[in-house]
């Protein structure tokens, strides 16, 4: 099979985090517009707007990764007032898209506009789930070029009490137009592989699924970015995601509501999510040592984490889990559920713990922490991950 002659990579999704605190899912579409610029090939970058679609090329794609870097998108631009659902800053990453595309097509008129600018032989790579649809994927295809999706897992229809409202349903369509149109599914671990395997078998039809565990990057720690008095001497440990059912958070306050005053602090970085009105009460009212700490830069949880007595990750579920991989290669030691998933990529050097078993957890963290840091872990590389995902294509 020859190489890919170009690259298309999707960048909706990653235009609507416009002045949202940055997520994993972020951080690994970053990390594919970073490879994708890298390559000598021709490259383009696709963005759904309200008024359809726009086309970016290479240059285009470098402004477009400048303004995600800083979050500063410029001035929302004329046609900001047909923007009116959304909110300022992802207004001005509309307008910013338009500004510097090369091409523009309403949706009818979009394979039309791939079949301009792209040569044969393209790869279209959506690492975000957005455009998943059977209209964008006919006029890739229309334009001659193969389809790689990246999904991250299927936890909305195996966990679907603990998914955002509304998104068990449009989860299972995009994995329907999958099943329908890809050309290679990539999978960030063999265990999250078998899942997908299985949710695609059922459909009918199985793309080929390569394994590509993902890159890690840690962020440099910033103790300047935390948040003034914040007093890191007296001993804590780090909570790390966003606040939603699956994380299990509800399991961490029974823990320290438990041991109270021989609990470390617990320091909670992640936003409120969804499904979680009795955890949200809770914490409202107050656990004794435990404080929230929402929209934190990567710096200064970086700088949590370099401290941090442990990482504890009690979560049901997970696709790959980039923060106990952050926490190693920062030296923090890490507590984490039991999962398949986990012991994958971490092997030996996390503490497992039952999520369900609040003994078992309580005695992991006073064990863990009159424990000696580790030496900092060599996490994967993106190189390696972007070079196993296009592996034969």
């Amino acid at each position: 099979m020859p190489a890919p002659s170009a690259f298309l990579l999707d960048l909706t999704r990653l235009a609507s985090r416009a002045g949202r605190t940055r997520t994993g899912v972020d951080r690994v579409e970053r990390a594919w517009l970073a490879a994708c610029l890298a390559d000598p090939r021709p490259v383009f970058g696709l963005a759904r707007t309200p008024l359809g679609f726009v086309l970016l090329d290479r240059d285009g794609m470098a402004g477009f990764a400048a303004a995600f870097d800083a979050d500063d998108w410029g001035a929302p631009g004329a046609v900001a007032g047909l923007y009116r659902r959304l909110d300022p800053p992802r207004r001005a990453a509309q307008g910013h898209l338009r500004r510097g595309a090369v091409a523009r097509a309403a949706r009818p008129g979009l394979g039309r506009m791939l079949r301009r600018h792209l040569a044969p032989g393209a790869l279209y790579l959506n690492t975000g789930h957005a455009n998943l649809d059977d209209q964008v994927m006919r006029a890739v295809h229309g334009a001659r070029a193969r389809v790689a999706v990246l999904l991250h897992d299927t936890i909305p229809l195996d966990l679907p009490w603990a998914a955002r409202p509304g998104t068990v349903e449009s989860f299972a369509d995009r994995l329907d137009v999958v099943a329908r149109h890809a050309d290679r599914v990539i999978a960030t671990a063999r265990a999250t592989a078998d899942t997908i395997e299985a949710r695609l078998s059922a459909r009918g039809r199985l793309p080929g699924i390569v394994v590509a565990p993902l890159g890690v990057t840690p962020a440099r720690p910033d103790f300047g970015a935390l948040p003034p008095g914040l007093d890191l001497d007296r001993p804590y440990m780090v909570a790390l995601g966003t606040i939603e059912p699956r994380k299990n958070h509800a399991l961490l306050l029974d823990v320290w509501e438990r041991m109270g005053t021989a609990a470390p602090r617990l320091l909670i970085c992640g936003a409120r999510g969804w499904n979680n009105a009795a955890v949200f009460d809770r914490l409202d009212r107050g656990v004794a040592g435990v404080t929230e700490l929402p929209g934190l830069p990567d710096g200064a949880v970086a700088a949590l984490l370099s401290r941090a007595r442990a990482l504890v990750f009690p979560s049901l579920a997970e696709g790959y889990g980039l923060p106990p991989l952050e926490a190693l290669a920062l030296g923090c030691p890490v507590i984490c559920g039991d999962l398949a998933i986990c012991r994958e990529l971490l092997g030996d050097r996390a503490v497992y713990c039952d999520p369900a078993d609040r003994y078992q957890w309580e005695q992991a963290i006073r064990a863990q922490a009159r424990i000696a840091r580790p030496s900092p872990m060599t996490p994967p590389s993106w190189d390696t991950h972007v070079a196993r995902a296009l592996d034969g294509l």
